[in-house]
C-alpha cells in the first residue's frame, strides 16, 4: 500500500510541530536557568567592590584601576546598547546593571 503525498505531508507537518514545541520548551528552560534580577546584580556589584578593595590592598592601585575600568567599560557599553534599543532613564540603568553584575545570581 502506497502512501500518498498528502499523508507524508501530514507526517512531516506533525513532526515539525513536535520539533518546534520541543525547542520552545528547551529554550524556555534555558532562559529560566540563566535569568537574572536586580538582587542578583546587587550581589555581583558587592562582590566586585569587595574584590576591588582586596586587590587594592594587596597589589596597589594599578590592577584596581584596570579591573574597575573593565567593569565600568562593560557597564557603559551595556548602557549604550540598551539606550539605543529603546531603553530610557532608570530602566536602562537597571537593565545595564543586571547585564553587568547579574552573575551574582550564581555565587
Amino acid at each position: 500500500m502506497e502512501h500518498s503525498s498528502f499523508d507524508r505531508g501530514d507526517a512531516d507537518g506533525a513532526a515539525r510541530a513536535r520539533y518546534t514545541q520541543d525547542m520552545r520548551r528547551e529554550r524556555h528552560s534555558v532562559r529560566e536557568a540563566l535569568r537574572s534580577d536586580l538582587p542578583a546584580a546587587h550581589i555581583g556589584l558587592g562582590v566586585t567592590v569587595i574584590t576591588l578593595i582586596v586587590v587594592a590592598s594587596l597589589s596597589g592601585p594599578r590592577w584596581t584601576l584596570i579591573i574597575g575600568g573593565a567593569f565600568s567599560a562593560w557597564f557603559l557599553l551595556a548602557l549604550a546598547v540598551i539606550h539605543i534599543g529603546s531603553g530610557r532613564g532608570r530602566d536602562a540603568v537597571r537593565r545595564a546593571c543586571i547585564a553587568t553584575f547579574g552573575w551574582g545570581n550564581w555565587i
